[in-house]
């Protein structure tokens, strides 16, 4: 019996940015998401940030709406979003850190310092259904944390290791890419499932979704700038023929 399907999950945020450079609607965030849907996204990523930079609740309001894939819902561990989260039930939610000053998210969430604080406000979300993941460096220390809090998934956070190949820092990839199999293995081993995702592209993709223990890549930046050159449908298929082809030689190693 062959490895379980790893899922693609494509974030939309970054049409949203486009659409804010000018105001009005265009291009449409749900249009490029039912298109992921169609080019066959497992599932949509989108985060919905404080400052409403790219997404809007309006957006939010509308992917729950048309989507027939799963909406994996990001969110800071804020009441507002909470509340958000709760009207909205999506299938899954993500809790990532959020500093307005970023550009982009810059690691993972510190669980360890604020668990009984995140425990507390994970609890609702799960009992309404949603599918409750925490956003992470390949920490043991913050694995941990996240499990004992009660967290069914870890993503854990690909950045520094996809920083290092666009660098050419083949010293920091290696050790980057070696905590990210240990820590999925051992994330696994406490009965998570792991995804990882951020800054992930065609060059750094596979080794990560290679990785035997992750279910779930979710990829979005890339896949947004990519289609401005290829198209998003052709760049969601090369997406998924490169995961395709990591899990067919994981599988055969097995």
């Amino acid at each position: 019996m062959g490895l379980p399907h790893q899922r693609l999950g494509v974030n939309i945020d970054h049409v949203a940015t486009v659409r804010n450079a000018r105001g009005g609607a265009y291009p449409d965030p749900l249009r490029a998401a039912k298109m992921a849907e169609e080019a066959g996204a497992d599932g949509i990523t989108a985060h919905l940030r404080e400052d409403r930079r790219h997404i809007s609740d309006a957006d939010i309001e509308g992917l729950m709406e048309v989507l027939s894939v799963p909406l994996n819902f990001e969110m800071a561990a804020t009441e507002e979003m909470q509340k958000i989260a709760l009207r909205h039930k999506p299938h899954a939610v993500c809790i990532v850190p959020e500093k307005r000053e970023e550009r982009t998210t810059e690691g993972g969430l510190e669980v360890a310092r604020e668990e009984n604080r995140l425990a507390h406000f994970l609890a609702p979300l799960r009992d309404v259904g949603c599918r409750v993941s925490i956003f992470i460096a390949a920490d043991r220390r913050q694995i941990e944390a996240a499990h004992r809090i009660g967290a069914e998934v870890i993503e854990l956070h690909t950045g520094a290791y996809c920083d290092a190949i666009a660098e050419r820092d083949l010293v920091t990839r290696d050790r980057e890419l070696a905590a990210l199999t240990e820590m999925a293995a051992f994330a696994h081993s406490l009965g998570l499932e792991v995804h990882a995702g951020h800054g992930l592209t065609y060059d750094s993709v596979s080794p990560i979704a290679a990785l035997p223990e992750v279910r779930e890549l979710n990829i979005g930046h890339f896949l947004i700038g990519e289609s401005i050159f290829r198209g998003l449908t052709p760049a969601i298929h090369e997406m998924r023929r490169l995961m395709d082809e990591a899990c067919a030689q994981k599988e055969d190693v097995a």
